[in-house]
């Protein structure tokens, strides 16, 4: 379900409008990511126990990667179109609260309170991303401790964010998938 929400679906989509699309494409990733790995072979965890977190961090690095694969296809295709990512750190919404643990659910209330920024700094990362000039595969987000919090800046990202291989076979597999596929042609040589 959470790749499906968070990577299939933006995948499909991007990839139908891209004709109409003159600037950029910004993908909302997390910090999250650095806990995910991408599982080609069972993306949708049904072969074993399903778990939520790790599914989470696997749907976001295929943000990272999709932003990845789209940048180095939008050049090979010649087009001015940028690929950027951007993650809001962590912010004060209510997304925290339905963990479906009465534990974590205490524990994302009171990081809420003491550790995370308001929801209007965690939404500066994506529209620096979306209006600021940007190279392409730029990833923004908070400039603060462990990029939890402050203002938007460039970050890094995990060694698996920036794996060329998985990002190309797992934008094969979103294509076979959805049925969607790259519309640009490479340039001429």
């Amino acid at each position: 379900l959470q790749i499906g929400t968070n990577h299939i679906g933006h995948f499909a989509l991007t990839n139908l409008l891209l004709p109409r699309i003159a600037d950029r494409v910004v993908s909302v990733a997390s910090g999250a990511h650095r806990m995910g790995r991408i599982r080609l072979d069972d993306l949708n965890w049904e072969q074993g126990a399903y778990r939520r977190w790790p599914a989470y961090g696997q749907s976001k690095l295929a943000n990272l990667l999709f932003t990845r694969e789209l940048q180095r296809r939008l050049t090979e295709a010649g087009s001015p179109v940028r690929a950027l990512a951007a993650h809001p750190g962590w912010s004060a919404t209510n997304l925290q609260s339905h963990t479906g643990s009465l534990l974590q659910n205490t524990f994302m209330k009171v990081g809420n309170l003491v550790i995370a920024q308001s929801e209007e700094m965690g939404a500066l990362p994506t529209l620096f991303a979306a209006t600021q000039d940007l190279p392409g595969d730029s990833y923004v987000g908070p400039d603060g401790f462990q990029e939890g919090r402050g203002h938007p800046a460039l970050v890094g990202r995990s060694g698996a964010a920036q794996d060329d291989e998985t990002a190309r076979r797992l934008w094969e597999l979103s294509e076979e998938l959805t049925g969607v596929a790259f519309p640009l042609a490479p340039a001429a040589a």
